[in-house]
């Protein structure tokens, strides 16, 4: 594991942790956290693309996440993406790397939301950059495996 690796992981873990000591956790404090993610996907995609030709289809976006965007972060591809081709992507991540640290059991189910929060923002970020507004959920439901549900807004 290269040391960016290392610091961003443990940035994450401190941010996290800071929110969860937090007396009142409000939601204004998940959302901050689900900004910082749109703000740094939104920069890492204008990096990544900026000798790329332009994405024609909404698919091919998709799939540049899964693929590039996504290794770019957590050295690894997304395990799957399925659609419903009608605005509906899911995104699968079977071992998320954010999680693995804390997956022993599932007694830190109940922080998981806190965790992943970062990385939806990191994905309505990217994909905003990339012209599609969104809405990105997560779902975990045995750790570390990890869903984001993306629903594409239509204008």
């Amino acid at each position: 594991m290269a040391m960016q690796d290392i610091l961003f992981e443990f940035l994450h873990h401190e941010i996290v942790s800071y929110l969860k000591s937090k007396p009142n956790k409000e939601e204004e404090d998940v959302s901050e956290l689900e900004y910082m993610g749109f703000a740094c996907g939104f920069r890492i995609v204008e990096r990544l693309t900026k000798d790329w030709p332009r994405f024609k289809e909404e698919l091919d976006i998709l799939k540049f996440l899964c693929t590039d965007f996504w290794s770019s972060i957590y050295q690894r591809q997304v395990d799957n993406l399925r659609t419903n081709h009608q605005g509906m992507y899911v995104l699968c991540d079977n071992d998320f790397r954010l999680l693995t640290k804390i997956s022993d059991g599932n007694q830190y189910l109940e922080y998981a939301p806190l965790y992943v929060t970062f990385t939806c923002g990191l994905i309505r970020g990217a994909l905003a950059n990339l012209g599609i507004t969104c809405i990105v959920h997560s779902e975990v439901h045995s750790m570390p495996a990890c869903r984001f549900n993306i629903q594409v807004q239509k204008s």
